[in-house]
């Protein structure tokens, strides 16, 4: 007897002292993987074209569980695709899946006409992309633009009469709210899973470009690798978001997705689609979230609001009135309680579009009105011109903004992506490059640049910096617009 009792208790002890050192020493702490009131209608946004992307109309009253989400997946599935892209150089992402030499994920195809939208990480590597769809068609895709503070990415089919969904409403979707994540996870296409909505303007800090929006819709519904760049939608079928990101210890689903909201999503795809680039409209502040300190120390009623802690000279917010210190609590009618959500606010307009902003300046509330401005303090939009010009050298282009200027002490452009078989990748730039001269001449701005590059005839040198590398490179090529 006093042999089983020995053998009992040191079986108790070893397994408790398993437990002890397991938590203190093998437990990893967790991991982000990645990849996987209405507001007023846009200016300049077609609205007679049969590819516009719309965004439905916000329900009257909250959506009940349904009996099935038959009519639902039965309406949704046919127009989402699998993506996939043959690697020309890079790393693989988890996300995404496939074998080797390859990369999946999903998209969801917006008009009949065969525009797609994706993630960016998805096609990012990709020289090649190759969509299939669920009647086993295949086709092969042309990228039309990628958005990198969105993780965002619009690629274009040759067909007609394709299965299409449009944008629903994302305002109106709400906590607790059923839900359907339609995709391709593992390669297996066609892949219906559900859940519900379980926050709203989540930041979960996956995107590292420094003018990121992450406002995400999260969710439970299951979303596993190669799910990326697929449809989130209402038991209504309607397209709420864009399935993104997961967070996880396992590298496998865990309970939380992550999922761009359909009326910041809409905004994107309609500019990659007009302008090749997103025309993203700025403010001019520097903004931070209110905690319970400082909401004392203003006098607020409660811990809401986007804290303005420095107001650009001469910006659209400096023009409209707005000064250091005022609280932000609502753009065009709707609350912006933290800073991720004012963000995906002013995510929606570009350039010249006017914004009604609600803040509290010493207590009292304001209103002003904010003409937004591009990052070179105007209200331009960019020339289309520009951006075909620029794929056929080999890049997508923006210009620093004023805080990457004072960061990396440089003036310049930000190689944002480059094309396959263009001569700039020939040249073997890597993508995050910062473009500071032309043939030896000082290049501030993206008009400036192409105006260089198209005087120049014969070899082109284009010298700059890679961010915290202080050598300088140079890299030569020739190229022939004809």
């Amino acid at each position: 007897m006093k042999k089983y009792l020995l053998v009992l208790t040191s079986s108790l002890f070893s397994a408790f002292l398993a437990i002890v050192l397991y938590r203190q020493f093998i437990e990893t702490p967790q991991t982000i993987i990645v990849r996987d009131v209405v507001a007023p209608k846009l200016s300049g946004t077609p609205t007679d074209r049969p590819d516009v992307f719309d965004i439905g109309s916000s329900p009257k009253a909250p959506l009940r569980e349904p009996a099935n989400f038959a009519e639902a997946a039965k309406l949704v599935t046919p127009a989402v695709v699998n993506i996939k892209t043959i690697q020309s150089s890079g790393s693989f992402n988890f996300l995404r899946g496939g074998g080797v030499g390859t990369a999946s994920g999903s998209g969801v195809i917006l008009s009949p006409s065969g525009y797609i939208v994706t993630n960016k990480h998805v096609i990012k590597d990709g020289g090649e992309i190759r969509v299939t769809l669920t009647d086993k068609r295949e086709f092969e895709a042309a990228l039309i633009g990628t958005d990198p503070s969105t993780d965002l990415a619009l690629i274009k089919v040759e067909g007609s009469g394709l299965p299409a969904l449009s944008f629903g409403n994302s305002d109106s979707t709400q906590i607790g709210e059923w839900v359907l994540a339609v995709g391709n996870p593992f390669n297996l296409s066609s892949t219906v899973t559900a859940g519900i909505v379980s926050a709203k303007g989540r930041k979960i800090d996956i995107l590292d470009v420094q003018d990121r929006i992450e406002s995400f819709i999260q969710t439970d519904a299951a979303v596993n690798p190669g799910n990326s760049g697929g449809a989130l939608v209402n038991s209504r079928g309607e397209l709420i978001g864009i399935n993104t990101a997961i967070i996880t210890r396992s590298g496998r689903y865990e309970g939380y997705s992550f999922a761009v909201p359909a009326n910041l999503a809409s905004k994107v795809v309609k500019d990659l689609r007009d302008y090749g680039m997103v025309q993203r409209g700025l403010m001019g502040v520097y903004i931070d979230d209110v905690d319970s300190r400082r909401a004392r120390e203003l006098g607020l009623s409660e811990v809401v609001g986007v804290y303005i802690t420095r107001v650009t000279k001469g910006g659209a917010a400096d023009a409209a009135g707005l000064k250091k210190g005022d609280v932000i609590i609502a753009v065009n009618g709707v609350t912006t309680e933290t800073l991720p959500e004012m963000q995906e606010q002013v995510g929606r307009y570009r350039p010249g579009n006017t914004i009604a902003v609600e803040f509290i300046r010493k207590g009292e509330r304001r209103k002003a009105s904010v003409v937004l401005r591009n990052k070179r303090n105007t209200t331009d939009l960019v020339s289309a011109e520009h951006r075909e010009y620029l794929q056929d050298v080999g890049f997508a282009l923006r210009e620093l903004s004023e805080a990457e200027k004072s960061t990396t002490g440089l003036s310049g452009i930000w190689v944002e992506q480059i094309f396959s078989g263009t001569p700039i990748e020939r040249t073997n730039m890597d993508e995050g490059f910062i473009i500071t001269a032309i043939n030896e001449q000082p290049i501030s701005n993206i008009d400036q640049l192409v105006g260089s590059l198209k005087s120049i005839k014969g070899d082109i040198m284009i010298e700059g910096y890679y961010p915290n590398d202080n050598d300088r490179y140079f890299y030569t090529f020739a190229f022939d617009e004809q």
